[in-house]
């Protein structure tokens, strides 16, 4: 069975988790987009009824409204039961690192207004420790960004981290360019590169947002109540 197939599985067993009735947030990113499609299925075939969904970016809007998906913001439904979503990053501790896809700001808002968050990963976002495998994204105001930047990286919870603006090559090292990510809120992300794990990655969250002009990192913390992990054994569910 290829990956992609057993992204799909995955995706299906998450939406098991979605019953009618419910308010439920929509995750951003390829594997949540194939959960968002189960459940447009779901709806379209009456096995799920009366669902009122939040989106967590501009690009999970689209696809739900093209999906016929009912939609509404924090602003009218506060409280959801679930929201599914992935990760770019999971550890023993079922902590994660997310917002490679540039949508932290809002999905950590909606993760965090939800009873239960289910997160749709594959075997290779394992890490014994966070911030390992790639970027870990802070999203920051764009007026004096390099200042920001700079403070960040002199963070002593963050020591030997690089730090380096995403541009719109994605969340990878890219110093020839020159044009700048910016998030669906109107932000810029700065991407963290560490040589090993972050040591305390709690201690590391609290010193980011104790900096003014950070909106927001990836370290989500304690936040994950059920992670689901395609594994070329087959479907794993970590959790509850």
């Amino acid at each position: 069975m290829s990956q992609d197939e057993l992204k799909q599985l995955a995706a299906e067993k998450a939406v098991e988790y979605v019953k009618s009735g419910m308010k439920v947030g929509l995750g951003t990113g390829s594997t949540a987009a194939k959960a968002v499609a189960v459940i447009g299925a779901k709806l379209k075939s009456g096995e799920l009824k009366d669902l009122v969904c939040v989106p967590t970016s501009v690009a999970t809007f689209d696809q739900a409204t093209s999906l016929g998906i009912p939609l509404a913001t924090l602003d009218t439904v506060p409280r959801l039961d679930v929201t599914i979503d992935g990760a770019d990053e999971y550890d023993d501790n079922m902590d994660l690192v997310k917002g490679r896809g540039g949508a932290l700001l809002r999905e950590k808002m909606v993760e965090l207004s939800s009873d239960a968050f289910v997160c749709i990963v594959d075997d290779s976002k394992y890490v014994k420790g966070l911030g390992i495998s790639g970027a870990m994204p802070v999203e920051i105001t764009q007026f004096c960004w390099e200042y920001n930047l700079r403070r960040i990286q002199a963070l002593p919870e963050l020591a030997g981290c690089r730090a380096m603006r995403r541009t719109t090559d994605g969340p990878t090292p890219t110093p020839t360019s020159t044009e700048p990510y910016v998030t669906d809120n109107g932000n810029y992300i700065v991407d963290l590169y560490f040589d090993a794990p972050i040591k305390d990655a709690k201690a590391a969250g609290e010193a980011i947002n104790a900096l003014v002009g950070v909106v927001e990192h990836g370290l989500f913390i304690g936040m994950a109540s059920t992670i689901i992990v395609a594994a070329p054994e087959g479907i794993k569910v970590i959790g509850k």
